[in-house]
């Protein structure tokens, strides 16, 4: 059905609806409307402030209606601390909070624009359908 679309378009097409598949039970409306990329839900989780992973959990879910597993949750952590985008903090008893760094933070508004761009874009292209 969208393979006719133009290819960066059908790419972005096809990596969102490959990263929500299995968001939510199929044969659902809710299954329609999940976005997941957990590195930038993270991302956006910590924008509002420094959190720790059970937080981040929480705080996506209501976010974007996604649950992060922590296996895709501290996957996700690792490789935004390792390039920088955000960083540990001291532990609160037995749990680690993390922040967004200011790279992060340029990251995320970045990531965003690309998704308000794109968001204008199909938005758009839906008149014609």
């Amino acid at each position: 059905m969208f393979a006719n679309l133009p290819s960066p378009l059908w790419l972005r097409y096809n990596y969102v609806m490959r990263s929500t598949r299995h968001v939510v039970p199929s044969g659902t409306e809710k299954d329609l409307g999940h976005y997941s990329d957990p590195p930038l839900l993270v991302l956006a989780s910590l924008a509002s402030g420094p959190k720790h992973g059970h937080a981040m959990i929480e705080d996506i879910a209501g976010l974007s209606g996604t649950r992060l597993g922590p296996g895709t949750l501290y996957g996700a952590i690792t490789r935004l601390e390792a390039r920088g985008f955000i960083e540990a903090l001291p532990p609160e008893e037995r749990r680690r909070p993390y922040r967004i760094t200011a790279t992060g933070a340029r990251v995320l508004r970045a990531r965003l624009a690309t998704l308000r761009q794109f968001v204008d874009a199909g938005t758009k292209r839906l008149k014609y359908v």
